[in-house]
């Protein structure tokens, strides 16, 4: 597309002067001419249609380009504006469209517009017609130039015969009269060739000897006229559309000069009043496009915050799909403002339009990459999810109670590590996976039905046995110390509890004995040593190598038991208390640490004990 034909994002008003209206400087001939102060007339922005579809719009093109009516620049960006405006939000909302249906945006593809292809059709033409119309306008001119020289160089050389003033009256008249005929005239030479057709007027009046009579009735009339022209230029002040007075007043300035001069004592009175009553409708027009001037610059204002807004929002991070869309939604409502103000001043129309845009660009086209990116991530999740959804249905059916739930419990781990998918997908892969998952349990649980029954029977017995050794804490006398033993083997040989209650029994049952074996003053330890020592005149009874092989055995047993508390020991370094559970395993593992050692001490004090009763019989 050419630079002249690239669409302006808002009417702009083009400050040139008329060609056929000349703003002169006034000038010390035989009658002062009026003349309007300067203001940009060339196009002036006017109420446009507001257009509520792209057909309406391409429809004024086609009567533009194939009609009789000359297309004017102003209308022509206008309709590029508007059409583009309602094209590009068509786009964005078939886009949005596309996404928000799950579609990938990688593979969007832009449907042609025929309505579009068809509009720029038009548009070309509207174009070579406007330039065949410049080039006519142009040759007008310059044709007109050549007339109204032709026309000074005849009243030129009627100056210069004096004696034939009079004669060449008429003649005169009618050069004047073809003058007025001949409108526009390039505008550089519009000036100098008035001032020099006025000025050979002018000397041809002062040569004509016109009898009395005839000059004051040719003054009379042009008063007559210049009169009629104040009148329907004091009235213009009423007119309430000052772009239309100030036109109808470019009408009168030009009908005005037409006029020939009337009588020097009324020349300067009528001037002024022409003057004054133009001065008012110049006054009007310049405060009206001070108006939008200042309209302009106040919408530039407020475009240059929403400008600054929609940078602020494409440089925050999108971590989420929902952070692109909340985003998406802010930025949309941005544009939305951005439609509802007017246009800026004309210098910086276009550049605030492409910055505002060039940030919408910059987030869209992020919007897009990270949507597609994530279409890829979603895919690779879904196939991760299909091959768990595979390997749970292969095991649904399984009776390896024990290792299947393992599995399946490790595969419902590795589910939630996977990524998300698209919500249809994922929710049909989750009802594969969870019904796989669901069918083996269910399956489980009904064949350990029985079992669950076996240790809800195991745990009122160990509740019963803990009872038990709450009384007895509660008891004095002999024989404590053996029914607590008792007790203790009696919850020993009890089988297990359901699993969900085993921390807390065990800490109940650990405490009542903790408690007992406080108040006893005993350790196990130390009852073991005892019924060691017992045992161990049975043992050397036997004769021979007996208290050696068992003292062997013993130091096998010391050895063994030293390794597992240095295991434990080093296990413990690697664990974090902060973890999950991580207090409660530390507990454990200690109390497992302390009873091995305890077990040592009491493995060394059976060897000591061996080593007494050899030295015994030695002596």
């Amino acid at each position: 597309m050419d630079s002249q034909d690239k669409t302006p994002i808002e009417e702009q008003t083009v400050e040139n002067v008329v060609a056929e209206q000349p703003v002169a400087e006034e000038q010390p001939v035989a009658e002062e001419q009026p003349v309007a102060e300067e203001q940009p007339v060339a196009e002036e922005p006017v109420e446009r249609k507001q257009y509520q579809s792209k057909q309406e719009i391409l429809e004024r093109a086609r009567e533009l380009a194939h009609g009789d009516e000359a297309p004017q620049k102003g209308e022509v960006d206008y309709l590029k504006t508007c059409f583009y405006k309602l094209h590009v939000a068509e786009r964005e909302a078939q886009l949005k469209a596309y996404i928000d249906g799950g579609g990938d945006p990688e593979q969007y593809q832009i449907v042609p517009d025929q309505t579009e292809e068809a509009f720029k059709a038009e548009m070309v033409v509207v174009r070579e017609k406007r330039q065949q119309l410049f080039r006519q306008q142009e040759q007008e001119k310059q044709d007109n130039l050549e007339k109204k020289l032709a026309i000074i160089e005849k009243i030129k050389s009627m100056v210069t015969s004096p004696e034939e003033a009079n004669k060449s009256y008429k003649d005169f008249k009618a050069l004047q009269e073809e003058w007025r005929e001949i409108k526009n005239v390039p505008a550089e030479r519009a000036n100098e060739l008035w001032r020099n057709y006025q000025l050979y007027v002018e000397q041809f009046y002062d040569l004509l000897k016109l009898n009395s009579e005839a000059r004051e009735y040719d003054f009379k009339k042009n008063l007559e006229l210049k009169t009629k022209l104040c009148e329907a230029a004091e009235k213009l002040a009423d007119e309430e559309d000052v772009i239309s007075a100030f036109h109808q007043l470019q009408k009168l300035h030009q009908e005005y000069r037409e006029i020939g001069p009337v009588s020097k004592d009324l020349r300067e009175e009528i001037w002024q009043r022409f003057k004054a009553a133009s001065t008012v409708i110049n006054k009007r027009h310049q405060q009206h496009f001070e108006g939008l001037r200042a309209k302009e610059e106040e919408n530039l204002e407020r475009k240059t915050k929403l400008c600054e807004q929609v940078e602020a929002i494409v440089a925050e991070e999108n971590k989420t799909g929902a952070d692109w869309e909340k985003h998406t939604k802010q930025i949309i409502d941005l544009q939305t403002e951005w439609k509802t103000i007017g246009f800026a001043p004309q210098k910086m129309n276009v550049k605030i339009f492409e910055r505002f845009r060039s940030a919408c660009d910059d987030f869209f086209g992020r919007k897009a990459e990270y949507f597609k990116e994530l279409k890829n991530t979603f895919k690779e999740n879904a196939e991760k999810k299909r091959a768990l959804v595979e390997k749970a249905k292969a095991l649904q059916d399984s009776t390896d109670w024990k290792s299947t739930s393992d599995k399946l419990i490790n595969l419902q781990k590795e589910w939630k590590t996977i990524g998300m998918v698209p919500k249809k997908l994922g929710d049909q892969l989750w009802e594969e996976f969870l019904g796989a998952c669901n069918k083996f349990f269910e399956a489980r649980n009904a064949a350990g039905a029985g079992q669950r029954g076996e240790e809800y029977q195991n745990l009122e017995k160990k509740r019963d046995v803990i009872a038990r050794l709450k009384a007895a804490a509660e008891e004095a006398g002999e024989g404590l110390q053996e029914r607590v033993q008792q007790l203790v083997e009696e919850y020993q040989a009890i089988g297990h509890v359901p699993f969900k209650e085993k921390d807390k029994l065990y800490e109940e049952y650990h405490a009542v004995l903790d408690k007992l074996y406080k108040d006893l003053n005993i350790s196990v330890a130390k009852r073991r040593l005892s019924k060691f020592k017992d045992n161990l005149k049975q043992v050397a009874e036997r004769g021979g190598n007996a208290l050696d092989n068992e003292r062997a055995r013993l130091m096998r047993q010391y050895e063994q038991l030293k390794s597992e508390v240095q295991t434990y020991e080093n296990n413990l370094g690697f664990l974090n208390a902060s973890s999950r559970k991580g207090n409660s395993l530390i507990d454990e593992m200690n109390r497992k640490v302390q009873k091995l050692k305890d077990e040592v001490q009491l493995v060394r004090d059976k060897i000591k004990t061996i080593d007494a009763e050899n030295a015994k019989k030695d002596e």
